[in-house]
């Protein structure tokens, strides 16, 4: 069996929420975070409007430099302080950024993430979608 793994239709879901959301940037590139004013975003860092993430908070968004409007990639963090784990979309984000993005979200020890990138399979269970 085929692993159900970066189906492209998955993609294709998360580029229709980012497109048909309003993205409200909070945290300007180089801003210091609220809470550690020693963290600073490595890109534009805010939230989708009208979308809600664990049925609670908007879905987040790191907004690099690039002129592309796809969701290339999914930061999954895991924080032991909140007791949550969180998925964060990357749009525009050069190769640069996607590991400064990395290293911003794994400097603490209370906090560690995980990048999934994009694929573009699409298994043959799929092909009706």
């Amino acid at each position: 069996m085929k692993a159900f793994e970066n189906n492209a239709f998955f993609w294709q879901k998360l580029d229709t929420l980012y497109l048909a959301g309003k993205l409200v940037v909070d945290q300007p590139k180089n801003s210091s975070h609220y809470k550690y004013s020693n963290l600073k975003y490595p890109v534009d860092y805010g939230y989708l409007s009208d979308t809600a993430s664990n049925g609670q908070s908007p879905i987040d968004v790191f907004k690099g430099s690039e002129k592309n409007n796809l969701v290339q990639a999914v930061a999954v963090s895991a924080d032991i302080l909140k007791k949550d784990c969180e998925i964060k979309l990357l749009v525009g984000c050069n190769e640069e950024e996607t590991y400064e993005i990395l290293e911003f979200l794994n400097q603490t020890e209370f906090q560690k993430a995980i990048l999934v990138r994009r694929g573009d399979e699409v298994p043959e269970w799929a092909s009706n979608d």
